[in-house]
């Protein structure tokens, strides 16, 4: 935001003051505009992070750019050569290159791999690492070590001999404590190995009487499941043998009930079949079967052979008779 100050110089008080015009702060334009700004006045102003002239981002890797800003001739000149020489390369490339003939009504051609090996295709671009030779760092030499300024007076007291204390004395007590504390405490160490061993004894006649507890209780359950499939065995045996009475029993009542209702319909029913014809006598069947149709087809055939030879007879004795009579009318 910027404001336009107006210095105002009143020489009446002698006292140099200040004030700023309260306006509106105009929008930033979207586009450049052609014509010039006369005076400050009808400049825009906006945000800084919109000007050009303010450098934004990482300022290590700028580039530094050298002290006479015209380009090298030489370096100029060779990349107009390299650009040149690219561009004649593709032109040759394209003209003299073998081309894909134009495909078919309703087809396009694709780009597919010929070579020998396949390449794979992506849509990343190659990078290439570029190193430099630095200079290497100067070894930096050790820090001293801080040692404070001394500050103060050195002050100094003679003790004589036998003043303080007498060593061996003053030592005896605690060396018994110690050693008497050293011996208790490898007596402890000792029982608690005792200890230690009279459990790992404990725990393993424990571990050797559960094992035997568990081998007998497995007995005890393999024995009960022995027991237990015989048991159900001999259920399901003997729901067969009294699924196989009752069934039977039920044969033999069915058996009987047959009998029973079969004693006065067995005599009607033979009577029965023996009106219809199903009861008979075989030789009487096969006489009546296979005997007299062949007699009676031999009987007309016997009887249709004498109808014949009589009729044959009586034209004979009819022409006979028929001649003699035409005779004799011829001899009267």
């Amino acid at each position: 935001m910027a404001t336009t100050l107006k210095a105002q110089n009143e020489t009446q008080s002698g006292v140099y003051t200040f004030s700023s015009r309260p306006r509106a702060v105009p929008n930033r334009t979207k586009y450049r505009t052609s014509v010039a700004l006369i005076n400050e006045e009808e400049s825009s102003y906006g945000n800084i992070m919109y000007d050009r002239r303010v450098v934004r981002g990482n300022t290590y890797a700028q580039q530094i750019l050298p002290v006479t800003s015209q380009p090298d001739p030489i370096e100029f000149l060779r990349q107009q050569e390299a650009r040149r020489r690219a561009i004649s390369r593709k032109r040759l490339k394209e003209q003299f290159g073998p081309k894909t003939p134009e495909p078919l009504e309703g087809r396009t051609n694709i780009d597919v791999q010929t070579e020998v090996y396949l390449e794979e295709l992506s849509d990343r671009i190659e990078e290439v690492s570029v190193e430099c030779q630095t200079d290497m760092f100067l070894d930096k030499p050790a820090t001293p070590l801080f040692i404070p300024a001394k500050s103060g007076r050195d002050v100094a007291t003679q003790i004589e001999e036998g003043e303080l204390f007498d060593f061996d004395v003053e030592v005896q007590p605690v060396l018994e404590v110690l050693v008497g504390k050293t011996i208790e405490q490898a007596l402890l160490e000792v029982m608690e190995e005792e200890e230690l061993d009279n459990l790992r004894a404990q725990w393993q006649a424990f571990t050797e009487i559960r094992n035997a507890e568990l081998a007998e209780v497995q007995r005890l359950e393999e024995r009960e499941r022995r027991l237990r499939v015989e048991k159900e065995n001999r259920i399901r045996q003997q729901k067969a043998v009294l699924e196989k009475e009752k069934e039977t029993a039920e044969k033999i009542a069915a058996r009987a009930f047959a009998q029973q209702y079969l004693t006065d319909l067995l005599p009607s029913v033979y009577s029965n079949l023996k009106e219809y014809g199903y009861f008979y006598d075989p030789v009487r069947r096969d006489i009546e079967t296979g005997f007299l149709p062949w007699l009676m087809t031999e009987v007309s055939n016997t009887l249709e052979q004498r109808n014949v030879a009589s009729t044959v007879l009586d034209m004979l004795i009819q022409d006979i008779t028929n001649r003699r009579s035409e005779a004799f009318q011829l001899q009267k």
